[in-house]
């Protein structure tokens, strides 16, 4: 198994990620097949463990945590997160946390992170009222938790501007990172940006939820015409490994296969070359059906509605690809209306400035058209809440 060294500890570069576990025929997780999943991971050097509050409809932590208590406490380590991204009309820390530490079956936490500080929740975060933060410095103080960061979908002026918040009390930052996301998502500015800062990035999302693990025949066959040993899904987690701010690479696996393949990937390093990639990258611009903005926000000048338009641009991308995206419905949800797609005037001053020639009040009103059909954040996080409860 690869390592590296983050937050003083030597962390497996292969984290498992408890968000997409093997389920039984009724959706509950198997915890058979879980356990022989974990057996594997630990038996082939794994030591990270990623699970949350909201993962499969709040059992993912108390499965985990039978699965690892048969190991010593001190082979593993283990992440857990407090959901002050759900909305809600009142946080408590405190219980939540307490809940979390019975359910997973342990004292501590080796790594514990604010989930999801993103456009909405950064208030929720930051507000005195709630004190979450100092509630969680106070048990970093108290050795309850080893290590405190947080994760993020944002976009980089959202995550510079928690950092200037609370970056002296994050050990490290995780985000959704792989070669598509690179550009598709701005990932490589929230790396740039974090390594400015001094925070080790863990990596979420590496194969955007299995997409970059399924190509076409035609895009497959030019990886394997360059590595005809290695699956599709490695090249993903090679091109991670390029990264020297990655320390650590969370993969949801579902199965034995998925576990037994991302453990060969992770278990000697096999660097990529120039060649491949610069293949990957090509890929993802095939991958985008992108609109091809350059973000030179000439656009903007003449909005009479102000709107961000580079950043309209670059949802309609991301939904293009995803037809769904929580990323993206996160974002508009904390947007006001009159800066919404939907608030274009079809004016056309935009489109007559554009370099690229993009008719940009169609993109708009295909973009507000795709946001209509989609469920907004704020039902995202009632679905799972109701699924909780029952």
């Amino acid at each position: 198994m690869l390592y590296n060294e983050a937050c003083g500890e030597q962390l497996s570069r292969l984290g498992f990620g408890c968000m997409r576990l093997p389920l039984n025929a009724d959706k509950s997780i198997d915890e058979a097949e879980l356990q022989r999943m974990v057996d594997y991971a630990i038996a082939h050097g794994v030591n990270y463990f990623d699970t949350a509050w909201p993962y499969h409809s709040g059992a993912s932590e108390t499965a985990i945590g039978r699965a690892l208590s048969k190991y010593p406490r001190e082979q593993w380590h283990l992440a857990d997160k407090y959901p002050g991204h759900q909305i809600s009309a009142a946080y408590d820390p405190a219980e939540i946390f307490e809940a979390q530490l019975k359910k997973c079956g342990v004292d501590y936490f080796d790594f514990y992170l604010l989930h999801n500080v993103y456009e909405n929740s950064i208030g929720v975060y930051q507000d005195p009222k709630w004190g979450i933060l100092d509630y969680f410095r106070e048990q970093v103080r108290l050795g309850r938790i080893r290590h405190l960061g947080f994760s993020t979908h944002a976009r980089p002026d959202t995550l510079e501007k928690f950092l200037d918040y609370a970056g002296d009390s994050m050990e490290f930052c995780q985000i959704q990172l792989n070669y598509l996301d690179w550009t598709l998502q701005d990932a490589e500015a929230k790396v740039r940006l974090l390594a400015a800062r001094g925070i080790p990035v863990w990596v979420m999302e590496p194969l955007r939820g299995g997409k970059l693990a399924a190509l076409t025949e035609a895009q497959t066959s030019r990886l394997k015409a360059l590595r005809p040993d290695e699956s599709v899904a490695s090249w993903g987690f090679r091109w991670l490994q390029s990264i020297p701010e990655v320390k650590v690479v969370l993969s949801g696996m579902s199965n034995f296969e998925q576990m037994a393949d991302n453990v060969a990937t992770f278990s000697e390093g096999r660097p990529q070359t120039a060649e491949e990639a610069a293949l990957l990258m090509a890929l993802a611009e095939e991958l985008k059906d992108a609109l091809p903005c350059t973000r030179c926000r000439y656009c903007c000048d003449g909005c009479p509605m102000e709107l961000d338009i580079p950043m309209l641009i670059h949802a309609y991308n991301d939904l293009k690809y995803s037809n769904s995206s929580m990323t993206v419905a996160m974002q508009f949800d904390a947007l006001p209306d009159d800066k919404k797609p939907s608030a274009c005037l079809a004016c056309g001053a935009c489109a007559a400035v554009c370099p690229q020639k993009i008719d940009i009040p169609a993109a708009l009103r295909e973009l507000s058209d795709m946001l209509s059909k989609m469920p907004s954040w704020a039902e995202m996080c009632r679905q799972r809440e109701a699924a909780q409860r029952k």
